[in-house]
């Protein structure tokens, strides 16, 4: 996502480095690339397709549907999830994608109108018609997971977790392990903040949508910014970075959860991938755990209207 949209402006992105970055994830064994037609919109996924180019046998490709943005106003969201809308979406990402078929296919929120029964039956037909290989869904509520399962196999659920954003313990994780679905964490490094590396807000670009996210504006930075600190002080005395360690400890909690850091960059993908020679102990874990205890970030992890939109 990064690579095309959100986090930095039009004019620091490099095409070169992000194709290259995906290039040197294949040489350390990452093959899941994630996208979504939202991203750009439109624009990541081509710069998959790119990147790709006479590889598609070493990679899986994760790509999602749902989100509708206004081309006249980008920070606005509607949500579609009806069978039309998804039957044009998947032929849209293929044609960008430049593949045949599609590994898994998310959708990338809850459609609050649409009885997601609808919806998955028409993701149903996407794998007969071989169009798709696996469904998943995104921020979807635990009940929501048990209604799409009673229609087809749900393979994975992404949804934001990691230190900081611990919600998914309440009951989701839990719902997956029940029903056998692969859990995907987003954000795994609190949207770059864990990597301790985040000192104020001004670091961002101008249109760095962390800029009005309540997480990182006023007294919520500061709040936030000591919490941190417990986690690079646990780092220093592991002989890790902030990074490793955060993303050791999402490692660390389930077989079945497979976090997607995402970086622009080749030196963070490689520091990032040094997390799997991290391995915390069960003590280690709980002292974690205390030292970052659930629901201990100050603010809403989106703004109101993304809030809205979640845990559908």
């Amino acid at each position: 996502m990064g690579m095309s949209d959100f986090y930095a402006d039009a004019g620091t992105r490099d095409e070169a480095e992000s194709i290259a970055t995906i290039h040197r994830a294949l040489e350390l064994g990452i093959c899941l690339l994630d996208t979504a037609d939202a991203y750009g919109p439109h624009t990541n996924e081509e710069l998959i397709a790119k990147a790709i180019k006479g590889k598609r046998d070493q990679v899986f490709i994760a790509t999602k549907f749902g989100i509708v943005r206004d081309p006249a106003n980008p920070n606005a969201r509607g949500v579609n999830g009806k069978a039309d809308y998804i039957r044009s979406s998947v032929e849209g990402s293929l044609k960008r994608l430049g593949i045949e078929a599609i590994d898994l296919y998310y959708q990338h929120r809850i459609d609050q109108s649409t009885p997601i029964e609808d919806s998955i039956g028409a993701l149903a037909d996407l794998v007969k018609a071989g169009k798709i290989r696996y469904i998943g869904l995104s921020e979807a509520s635990s009940t929501t997971l048990e209604r799409a399962s009673k229609i087809h196999k749900i393979t994975a659920l992404q949804s934001e977790y990691s230190l900081w954003t611990r919600d998914p313990e309440h009951d989701v994780l839990a719902t997956c392990r029940r029903l056998g679905i692969g859990f995907v964490p987003y954000s795994p490094l609190g949207r770059g903040f864990l990597t301790g590396a985040i000192t104020t807000p001004e670091q961002f670009a101008a249109d760095d949508y962390r800029r009005n996210n309540p997480r990182f504006q006023g007294a919520n930075f500061t709040r936030n910014l000591q919490l941190v600190e417990r986690v690079k002080q646990f780092a220093n005395g592991y002989g890790c970075s902030p990074s490793q360690l955060a993303l050791a400890w999402v490692l660390a909690q389930d077989e079945h959860i497979v976090p997607i850091p995402g970086t622009k960059r080749r030196s963070y993908l490689e520091e990032n991938s040094g997390a799997l020679a991290v391995t915390l102990s069960a003590d280690d874990v709980a002292e974690l755990n205390r030292l970052f205890p659930v629901d201990a970030a100050a603010g809403e992890r989106y703004t109101v209207e993304g809030m809205r939109i979640l845990n559908g």
